[in-house]
């Protein structure tokens, strides 16, 4: 047994990312650390998988632990296992990810997260240990997914307009779309039931109030599907913010 003692030096981890759309915006859920190492830093919910405890569990359990989210279905990504990726020794983590509606979840923050905030992606920058890696990894993920199935249900509300639907495929592939292409494409799949309702109390004109279809929605979530658009212009991603030692150096 002694020949294989080395093999048993590794720790495994889990880390979870919580993708949510709010006001037109793609977010991400993060933890502040609360120890070290790191500590203070925003992170990724993640920690320990118990050594007697199976990796789909741990992801389930640490995410309620951190943040208090519960009954959250999470698809594991990718394996990371870079050898010096954790400052305490070998750690090996598992990357999970997950789309919820961010209005049906309270999040309580407890263990060894100080805090718990939802941060837009497009500011994210500078995560505790390689989470901006695994960040990236899952929101590539979540890319490929919305060409190749239905993923409005878990993050738009009940009732919704084509235009907020436009805004949640343009916030996921980073690009602009052409309305009358994406309206067209959308409404031939017949996965929208229209309400035959429009929107109350807004400014503007009030636009039409669609669903989903949810036998359409399961049927393409089990066959999937090609969607394809022709796409506009790139969005230019947001700075990044200077640090002190960066400004001071370009001056």
């Amino acid at each position: 047994m002694n020949e294989f003692n080395e093999y048993f030096k590794s720790a495994f981890t889990v880390d979870n990312v919580i993708f949510g759309f709010d006001e037109g915006d793609l977010k991400v859920l993060l933890i502040k650390r609360g120890e070290e190492p790191y500590q203070g830093k925003w992170a990724l919910p993640g920690y320990f998988v118990y050594p007697n405890e199976d990796l789909d569990a741990a992801a389930k359990r640490v995410l309620e632990e951190l943040t208090g989210l519960r009954n959250v279905y999470l698809e594991q990504v990718k394996t990371f296992g870079t050898v010096n990726r954790h400052p305490f020794g070998r750690v090996i983590t598992v990357a999970y990810f997950s789309l919820i509606k961010i209005s049906h979840y309270t999040i309580q923050p407890s263990s060894i997260a100080r805090k718990a905030k939802w941060h837009s992606i497009a500011e994210v920058d500078g995560l505790a240990f390689d989470h901006d890696e695994i960040l990236e990894a899952c929101f590539n993920r979540l890319k490929w997914s919305v060409r190749s199935r239905p993923v409005g249900f878990e993050l738009l509300p009940p009732k919704f307009t084509l235009t907020e639907l436009q805004h949640l495929y343009e916030a996921i592939l980073e690009t602009d779309l052409d309305k009358r292409n994406f309206r067209k494409k959308i409404l031939s799949m017949d996965l929208l039931i229209d309400l035959d309702e429009t929107q109350e109390g807004v400014a503007h004109r009030p636009a039409r109030l669609y669903r989903f279809d949810p036998k359409r929605y399961e049927q393409f979530l089990a066959e999937g599907f090609n969607f394809e658009l022709k796409e506009g212009k790139k969005k230019e991603p947001l700075k990044k913010k200077q640090t002190k030692e960066e400004v001071a150096s370009s001056n």
